[in-house]
């Protein structure tokens, strides 16, 4: 039996329970629950209030205007809708589930340092119009995201020449952040002390130990002796409000702008192609797509075996699945597994974390089959994220 609505008038005199606010729509839906049979009324901002009941179709076929009159070719005027329609919530584009915005407007990102630091750099890199939020430690990062302070933290992961940063790694695993998105950074370490110093003049120098450990033969020959700081910029805050001309510190050319410091000497590192890679982290996963060349993180514990990590291997090469990083950790709550040997004693051995990244997006088929495939292996696997990669340095 088909069913139409017709408009019908009201005056309420009993209470009316009134329902969840609709999005964007002015309207409000209120339902009468001590009626014997329920009716829906939709109440607007204009003075005049309509109502509508279910009732049985009088005309198979038939359409029922605005004012309850039925045209007799079935059809009906509408007119009257024509500005209500207005009011009715937009349907979403492919803009609105964009993972971030495109200048990063109204995003709060945290990082670890001072104003200025390398994270700093990254964050704005990623969101250039974003309000950044600088953080003590990078556990701190990490809970301003969780408590809602912030929206997202850009933390570094790996340098090119002093490798991964490992505590990061096992932060990953301790909280539950998603991984959205992963910058790389050309980082431009700069040798800067107070105006008017030479270079011959400092004598300590101060920095974050990876900034100083790639900044280690040329800090050697130049006699210069290393002082480690919480990061790159503190350093250099440090420098400037202590004013002492034997000081100085290896940070970036932007912190020297804001703290009113020279620069002694650009590029100052071993190697001159110094990159270090970033991850964003969010509440909530992004929706992994196609459209561009995405990447992976997972990770991953292993049953006892011979060969198992082979064969945890081979379930991305049998899909033509690239690896582009592993990294082991010992698992810090049980480190050690007691493995019996054939002379019946005991064996002990580390238990090992994996953490991967392979070249693919969730939401291709190849990778599904091939974290299935895994699951086979392994004892316990947890995506950490899939998300565009960064191939701008």
């Amino acid at each position: 039996m088909a069913l139409k609505y017709v408009p019908i008038l009201f005056c309420p005199q009993k209470p009316l329970l009134e329902a969840p606010d609709l999005g964007s729509y002015r309207g409000r839906i209120v339902l009468d629950l001590r009626s014997s049979k329920l009716k829906c009324f939709a109440l607007d901002d204009a003075s005049t209030q309509r109502g509508f009941v279910i009732v049985e179709d009088e005309k198979p076929g038939a359409k029922t205007s605005i004012t309850g009159k039925i045209d007799g070719d079935g059809t009906t005027d509408s007119k009257a809708f024509h500005k209500d329609l207005n009011l009715l919530p937009k349907p979403l584009s492919i803009t609105n589930l964009s993972p971030y915005p495109a200048n990063g407007s109204n995003v709060r990102i945290a990082y670890q340092g001072n104003p200025g630091a390398y994270g700093e750099d990254a964050a704005l890199k990623a969101y250039p119009n974003c309000e950044t939020v600088p953080c003590d430690q990078f556990e701190a990062a990490f809970n301003a995201v969780e408590l809602w302070l912030v929206d997202k933290a850009v933390l570094p992961i790996e340098n090119s020449v002093g490798g991964s940063i490992h505590r990061n790694y096992d932060l990953l695993l301790r909280h539950r952040l998603q991984i959205v998105r992963e910058v790389q950074l050309v980082v431009n370490h700069c040798l800067l002390a107070l105006p008017g110093v030479t270079m011959q003049e400092v004598k300590r120098v101060f920095s974050h130990p990876q900034a100083l450990a790639q900044c280690e033969m040329a800090l050697t020959n130049l006699g210069i002796i290393r002082v480690s700081a919480d990061d790159s910029a503190g350093a250099a805050l440090m420098v400037a409000s202590r004013g002492k001309k034997d000081m100085g510190a290896i940070a970036s050319a932007r912190a020297a702008a804001l703290y009113g410091l020279d620069i002694l000497k650009e590029k100052i590192q071993d190697e001159d192609d110094n990159i270090t890679r970033y991850l964003v982290l969010a509440r909530e996963p992004i929706i992994p797509g196609t459209d561009r060349v995405y990447k992976t993180s997972i990770v991953f514990t292993l049953e006892e075996g011979p060969g198992m990590l082979f064969k945890a291997l081979a379930v991305f090469s049998l899909r033509d699945i690239n690896l582009s990083k592993i990294e082991s950790r010992p698992q810090k709550g049980c480190p050690l597994r007691v493995v019996d040997n054939s002379n019946g004693g005991s064996a002990m051995y580390f238990d090992y974390l994996f953490y991967i990244d392979f070249e693919a997006s969730m939401a291709e088929q190849r990778a599904q089959n091939a974290l299935e495939h895994l699951q086979e292996y392994a004892g316990f696997l947890r995506v950490l994220g899939s998300y565009p990669m960064d191939i701008v340095v």
